[in-house]
């Protein structure tokens, strides 16, 4: 039984399932340009491989993603969205990469967000939605938190055909609920994905964010892209190896939606 049927306990979170059969489409949902693939930049090359249709869809502009207090911010925007479309490019993707365009930093867990949420996934109609754990313990950012609160309310109301109707007069769509949901950063996660064959092509990706060199990833230079590379890739082995695997990304899983 789902963890998600009323009355269910907790799941255990020592008790693991792995590797997901390859969906057809694919939905990633992060709050700023390159969260999808920290979160999950493996598994989505992965399953792009296999044949899968991911798409993208980014909260908001990124507009903060700079420690220059003199930036340009309408051309950090600009060059943002350029390098999230570069990154799902490197992964492999075919889908769509869609931008909500909320201020970076201010975005709320609102019904407005959850309707457009919502929205694009009876749109897509994705097999499979990943997003940020909103329950991640002593998170500091707030569009992260938001972002997995907005994506969790709305597949409750994008499953159900009573839920923003609206949407099937004006949009012509039809309620649709996924089989699964990912979610990254999860405290207590329940699901790994075998990325082994993925690493590179998640590292690939995420170079694609080259704005995000100096603030994210620590790096002025290529001698600091090396060590940001060690990193990341010490770490999907650290987590793989837990699991028999060359490399891993753990999440928690929910189905049953």
């Amino acid at each position: 039984m789902s963890a998600n049927e009323p009355g269910q306990p907790p799941v255990n979170a020592t008790t693991f399932t792995y590797n997901l059969a390859t969906p057809a489409i694919v939905l990633a949902i992060g709050a700023h340009p390159d969260d999808v693939e920290f979160g999950c930049g493996g598994t989505l090359a992965k399953w792009s491989a296999s044949g899968a249709v991911v798409h993208h869809l980014v909260c908001t502009d990124g507009s903060k993603g700079t420690w220059n207090p003199d930036a340009d911010i309408a051309a950090l925007v600009t060059s943002r969205q350029q390098e999230q479309r570069n990154a799902a490019h490197a992964l492999g993707a075919t889908g769509t990469v869609s931008f909500l365009g909320y201020i970076d930093g201010e975005l709320e867990h609102s019904k407005e967000a959850i309707d457009r949420i919502a929205l694009a996934i009876r749109t897509l109609k994705p097999n499979i939605v990943l997003s940020h754990d909103p329950w991640k313990r002593y998170r500091l950012h707030p569009d992260h938190r938001n972002t997995g609160l907005n994506v969790c309310d709305a597949i409750v109301a994008a499953r159900d055909p009573h839920f923003l109707k609206h949407h099937m007069t004006e949009h012509a769509v039809t309620h649709h609920r996924p089989d699964a949901l990912l979610l990254w950063e999860a405290d207590e996660a329940n699901h790994a994905e075998d990325v082994t064959s993925a690493v590179e092509a998640k590292l690939a990706a995420l170079e694609s964010h080259t704005s995000q060199f100096e603030s994210t990833m620590k790096a002025t230079d290529e001698d600091g892209m090396a060590v940001f590379r060690d990193r990341m890739r010490t770490r999907m082995a650290e987590l793989g190896s837990a699991h028999s695997f060359g490399a891993a990304e753990i999440f928690h899983l929910m189905n049953r939606l």
